[in-house]
């Protein structure tokens, strides 16, 4: 199938095609237009510009959106990874992910160095691979058991504490 976006890709259109090569279509072509193009022209899978079939919707970047509509929200990877791209994408707020500053940076080195589009999905393939495998290893890890904090000894009670094993 034809998957059509905006020239001179950035966060969420390197990311989407990884996410549609990935686990939407394998056989997936590509191509790139201008900004003025009308979506509803072209024969193909519009993202990631105005008026297309997958674009920014509420807070959710486009990334997140063919997550929702593709049903890959089980992933709790591809969740967590959706809110960097997304935190990477917009422009910063408070509670940007530290991970976000990065990918933004990368990519935009991508947009500065490598002119052909189709290049920078083949050079940026290895940088989403690498970002999801993160994600797993982040939403995987062990998460505090929330409760009740540990008591904590005061100060004084400690030194007393320590005093009577060395009278002892």
């Amino acid at each position: 199938m034809r998957w059509i976006t905006r020239r001179n890709i950035h966060v969420d259109r390197t990311s989407c095609p990884w996410l549609i090569r990935k686990f939407i279509d394998p056989q997936a072509e590509f191509f790139f237009v201008d900004t003025s193009t009308d979506p509803t022209t072209l024969d193909g899978h519009t993202f990631d510009m105005r008026g297309a079939e997958y674009g920014h919707e509420g807070d959710l970047c486009t990334f997140q959106v063919m997550l929702e509509r593709h049903g890959l929200t089980n992933d709790a990877a591809l969740l967590e990874m959706g809110r960097i791209i997304r935190d990477a994408d917009v422009p910063p707020s408070r509670t940007r992910r530290q991970e976000a500053g990065g990918l933004d940076a990368l990519i935009r080195g991508f947009q500065l160095s490598i002119p052909d589009d189709h290049e920078k999905l083949v050079l940026t393939r290895p940088l989403y691979d690498a970002l999801y495998a993160y994600c797993q290893g982040k939403v995987s890890e062990a998460r505090p058991r929330p409760g009740a904090p540990r008591p904590r000894l005061r100060y004084i009670q400690r030194v007393n504490t320590h005093l009577e094993h060395d009278e002892g």
